[in-house]
């Protein structure tokens, strides 16, 4: 499908798919918005279009306060395509600290960080083997579950579907729904991923428990050394559940790569409090740029 240069734009379709991994593996984004399995998901959510300023690939979205912002250009000339848009009075969201000192330093910028949207970053060897006494209280609750419960693990596929769509919908049910505007967002991009991750290149684990989906977590490589999960979903009553699946995706998946990119916080304090306590090795900052 041809994309129309800006300032038309088309939605984001999964025809899309092999040029925006090219351009992506171009790139070696590290923030986790950054794969075409995430733009696709959250396309409604964020309403992603495509077009081209000159000859960059420019994504457009908004954010789920509504602001209307672009992703950083991907191929060509980014600092041609930037100008153009900061003229039209475009934000840009989503640079990391290498695409900021590249593209960004320049005078008549304002530039701010988004610590609601850091990335959590982790020794993926770290979250795979819980060594030493930092993960002590994870290996408690690991252990706490797996002598109460017989379970299975197995790579996620087209089997598991309906017991994890079960779950999520059990999931959905019982989570904090006020004030919460991205909730049925979320539950929706993963639906859709649990239905198409083969064609999307997701992986992923469950875990089963008497024959019955209670955990599953689902990713994707981000670049050559790192791999992000997007999706983690795990029965709330069974506890010691969320460490397991955790720490089976990182011992099972993605094992050529050193790093783990378990997104953002969103700013939620329970959220932020759990990913610290998994002691990330960096928060990849994100930043926000519009003219000044």
């Amino acid at each position: 499908m041809e994309i129309p240069h800006y300032p038309a734009a088309r939605p984001l379709d999964m025809a899309d798919k092999s040029l925006l991994d090219q351009l992506l593996k171009q790139l070696q984004p590290r923030v986790s918005e950054l794969t075409f399995a995430g733009l696709f998901l959250f396309r409604r959510a964020h309403d992603y279009r495509l077009t081209r300023v000159y000859d960059s690939l420019v994504v457009l979205g908004n954010g789920y306060d509504g602001r209307p912002y672009i992703l950083p250009p991907m191929g060509g000339d980014v600092a041609g395509a930037l100008a153009a848009l900061f003229a039209d009075e475009w934000e840009l969201y989503g640079s990391d600290e290498a695409f900021t000192a590249q593209y960004l330093t320049g005078s008549g910028l304002a530039v701010s960080e988004e610590r609601d949207s850091f990335d959590y970053l982790y020794l993926r060897e770290e979250l795979a083997t819980l060594p030493g006494n930092r993960f002590h209280k994870k290996k408690n609750r690991i252990n706490y579950f797996t002598s109460r419960h017989n379970h299975e693990i197995d790579l996620y596929a087209a089997k598991h579907r309906c017991g994890c769509l079960t779950l999520l919908n059990t999931w959905y049910k019982m989570a904090e729904r006020e004030e919460n505007v991205s909730l049925d967002l979320e539950l929706e991009a993963t639906a859709e991923a649990l239905t198409t991750a083969e064609a999307l290149g997701l992986e992923g684990i469950v875990i089963l428990v008497e024959g019955e989906v209670r955990a599953f977590a689902l990713g994707e490589r981000l670049n050559s050394e790192t791999a992000v999960c997007h999706f983690e979903k795990a029965d709330p009553f069974m506890e010691g559940l969320p460490q397991l699946v955790n720490r089976e995706f990182a011992a099972r998946l993605f094992t050529d790569c050193r790093y783990l990119n378990r997104e953002q916080d969103l700013g939620e304090p329970g959220l932020r409090t759990a990913k610290l306590s998994y002691h990330p090795v960096e928060l990849v900052k994100k930043y926000r740029v519009r003219r000044d």
